[in-house]
């Protein structure tokens, strides 16, 4: 079986009519997860970006849709005719079934490139080749022409999207999704290693002693160019730390104070002290500094090593 223009058409149309509310889905999680506050006016660009978003999603949305019908529901649907003609059984059981085993499989695939969490992404791709079976079930039987399909995805895909919309509203408002609060830990759980990118270490000792390796600081007032880049001082060598649990450290008039973190004070005059604040979850809980411009910041962010 080859696949016609008519085939790729329908694939294309309800594989594209889902991605706004799946990028909805997306934007409200990152909303409700840990913005790195007072790092930015990150909620602001965030709405920016959104509208942009559905400013060109019309020329984007086709592309997104015929890539992800080329390599799942396409292919998926090819293996279901060649199942259904030797082990029997409907056509759109077999579409059904291998569309989420190709799912799984790119899930597979995207563990072994990018160590992408299976567990999540397993099921996320199963759906997404589920949902557009369905609807080329109901797209085949009653639409015809090319406004015939583009325009009933049209439609399905702001339906979803409003509906994502509101049930996002009404889960934050009702208390059913609780607004994101960072993780409160003691020193005793902050003692260790940390690390970051670019090879930064921190690791916290027992007693307040501190070691750092390639780790970011404030810089000395005057000591850079304002427009340097990286907008911070690199550190090794030792130093000192405490945990400020209450939040109320605002050495800079930053923001910072209102979240909980770890004073960080290098020795042998590099840099100045330096308030990583705590954030992430329980489970994976990170310390982040944003340097530079407080429009723009470069947020640097450490994680405790394996």
């Amino acid at each position: 079986m080859q696949w016609g223009n008519k085939q790729v058409n329908e694939a294309a149309a309800v594989c594209a009519a889902q991605f706004p509310a799946i990028g909805l889905v997306w934007w409200i999680r990152g909303q409700l997860g840990d913005d790195y506050a007072n790092a930015g006016a990150f909620g602001v660009f965030a709405v920016f970006a959104l509208a942009c978003l559905l400013a060109v999603a019309p020329l984007v949305l086709p592309v997104l849709g015929l890539l992800h019908a080329a390599v799942q529901v396409l292919p998926a649907e090819l293996l279901a005719r060649r199942a259904a003609r030797r082990a029997r059984g409907p056509v759109w059981a077999w579409h059904l079934g291998l569309t989420a085993v190709l799912g799984v499989v790119w899930a597979a695939l995207a563990l072994l490139l990018w160590n992408w969490p299976f567990a999540i992404t397993a099921p996320l791709f199963a759906a997404l080749g589920v949902f557009p079976v369905l609807g080329l079930g109901w797209l085949r039987r009653r639409t015809r022409g090319f406004w015939g399909v583009w325009l009933p995805a049209l439609f399905a895909s702001v339906g979803l999207f409003l509906l994502v919309f509101v049930g996002g509203v009404l889960a934050t408002v009702t208390g059913i999704v609780e607004e994101y609060e960072p993780p409160v830990l003691s020193s005793a759980q902050l003692t260790g290693v940390w690390r970051g990118e670019e090879g930064a270490v921190l690791r916290l000792g027992t007693g307040g002693r501190a070691e750092l390796t390639a780790l970011p600081a404030e810089s000395e007032p005057g000591s850079r160019d304002p427009y340097a880049e990286p907008p911070y001082a690199v550190c090794d060598g030792t130093g000192t730390w405490l945990l400020d649990g209450k939040g109320g450290h605002d050495p800079y008039g930053d923001g910072s104070a209102g979240r909980a973190g770890v004073v960080v004070r290098p020795d042998g005059g590099c840099g100045r002290e330096t308030y990583w604040r705590i954030g992430g979850t329980e489970a994976e809980p990170e310390l982040f500094v944003p340097f530079g411009d407080p429009d723009a910041p470069d947020v640097r962010i450490l994680k405790p090593a394996p």
